[in-house]
């Protein structure tokens, strides 16, 4: 049964329904508060989005922000594509669900019945795929009711195919599952001067990173077309007013030391979601969250009992005001992407910690894709950089950009800060029975991987080792 804790935060949500982006009379679906819900996701996006004070062209996510809640301290369970979106679509971290690697490198979901969409189903909804889903290598096997048709999985096809979706107007609830290609590389040809755009933090602000965050810029462009389409689909077929609608993304942008990588500029990430009751007022909200807890979230916000197996938890206490925080760390991992890279990280409003479980001490080039930012810096000779400790503690406050690793600091209590963090983590791995806690994660069988020590993630197919590499 539902606690008496979780109904009173339910009621208290609702109650903020009034007079914001939706009237009141028409917030009120049926009693059982069977919202549509369209999940709208793009890849490689972090937080380089207008919504979040960049100046990237993204005019529709921006008016989607306006309309609903905006979260600036989201986080990914795993800054690598597969495991980051099987974290949101099961509620649990990547190793518990299976999803150690990339779906296409031949990782799976121990269980698919996990998948929120069999949740939903239980529950009377429809559920349809539109594009991206990367969580199976076939997608026919996850359990959508269906699966769209379109001739490419950019957001200029798979857009439409969802359109032609919401126009059929369904008469039942339905979850919509629409993911685009964008903004993953490889980017297309700049439609902005390079010289008046600003790279990311990372990275030097130089002709070639200038250069390859216009690809970015235009990459984002077709992105917010496609959720633009989206969202006057719903204004058009008379459902936005019934809809909860969940805008994210996977991990950090492709570039280097973001996508793959466990500081935030890997983990950080988008999620702005708008609906009825408490998702309908316009705010800004900071808690500290993890994508595991989207899935427990919209249970809550439904009114149905959280499946067994979740461990995230809700964030609707936050939205609704009834709570600052949820949590008071996160965790983040990766395991493969590309090649071999074994990592875990504890993150608090204050401290990240983040430690490696191999001995390498320069950067896995495999992990990083290909492109001008990641050539200038191959250069400039970061491939023989020592770049990569064991331990890393960064602080927060006075280094947002994590580049002060005070592992080795011997300050009372930053050796404090270290120990409590590294017990987090291994208490953290422990309860989730994390596999590197015995050693090194061997690949799946008739998995891909590319050797650590190759420059480039490019000719995957003809790796098929039969040891770790």
């Amino acid at each position: 049964m539902m606690d008496t804790n979780r109904r009173g935060f339910l009621q208290a949500g609702a109650a903020l329904a009034s007079g914001v982006f939706i009237r009141q009379s028409q917030a009120q679906p049926a009693s059982d508060r069977r919202y549509n819900i369209v999940y709208v996701h793009s890849h490689d996006s972090g937080r380089y989005l207008r919504p979040y004070g960049h100046n990237v062209p993204t005019p529709n996510l921006a008016r989607l922000a306006r309309q609903g809640t905006l979260f600036r301290n989201m986080h990914t369970a795993a800054p690598t594509c597969s495991p980051s979106r099987a974290a949101l679509l099961t509620g649990q971290s990547p190793h518990q669900a299976g999803m150690l690697g990339l779906a296409h490198l031949g990782w799976s979901l121990h269980d698919y019945n996990q998948h929120i969409v069999h949740t939903l189903r239980d529950h009377g909804y429809v559920t349809v795929l539109a594009g991206i889903q990367h969580v199976a290598k076939d997608p026919t096997v996850i359990g959508y009711d269906e699966i769209l048709p379109h001739a490419t999985i950019s957001a200029k096809d798979v857009a439409p195919a969802a359109v032609k979706f919401i126009r059929s107007k369904p008469d039942k609830p339905f979850f919509l599952d629409v993911g685009f290609f964008e903004t993953h590389r490889e980017f297309p040809e700049p439609v902005d001067n390079p010289d008046y755009i600003l790279p990311p933090s990372p990275l030097p602000d130089v002709p070639a990173t200038r250069r390859d965050m216009a690809g970015f810029h235009a990459s984002a462009r077709i992105m917010d077309k496609g959720v633009g389409e989206v969202l006057d689909a719903l204004e058009a077929a008379g459902v936005a007013e019934n809809t909860l609608v969940i805008s994210t993304t996977d991990h950090g942008i492709a570039f280097p030391n973001m996508k793959c990588n466990l500081r935030d500029t890997g983990t950080g990430i988008s999620l702005i979601m708008r609906g009825p009751g408490v998702f309908s007022k316009p705010q800004v909200n900071d808690s500290l969250l993890s994508n595991i807890d989207v899935f427990p979230t919209i249970c809550d916000y439904l009114g149905i009992e959280h499946p067994q197996w979740l461990t995230g938890k809700s964030f609707l206490p936050v939205v609704a005001g009834a709570s600052k925080e949820v949590n008071d760390a996160v965790f983040s991992e990766v395991t493969y992407h590309a090649a071999y890279e074994p990592k875990r990280s504890v993150r608090t409003a204050r401290w990240k910690y983040i430690r490696h479980f191999d001995d390498r001490q320069t950067v896995v080039l495999p992990n990083c894709d290909d492109g001008y930012s990641k050539t200038y810096w191959m250069d400039k000779g970061w491939k023989s950089l020592p770049s990569v400790t064991h331990e890393e503690l960064f602080d927060l406050v006075f280094d947002p950009n994590e580049q002060n690793n005070l592992a080795s600091n011997s300050e009372p209590k930053t050796v404090a800060t270290l120990e409590k963090l590294r017990s987090r983590l291994n208490n953290w791995m422990r309860e989730t029975n994390d596999p590197l806690l015995k050693g090194p994660v061997s690949l799946v069988a008739n998995g891909h991987v590319v050797p650590q020590d190759a420059d480039s993630p490019k000719g995957l197919g003809k790796y098929v080792p039969k040891v770790l590499r």
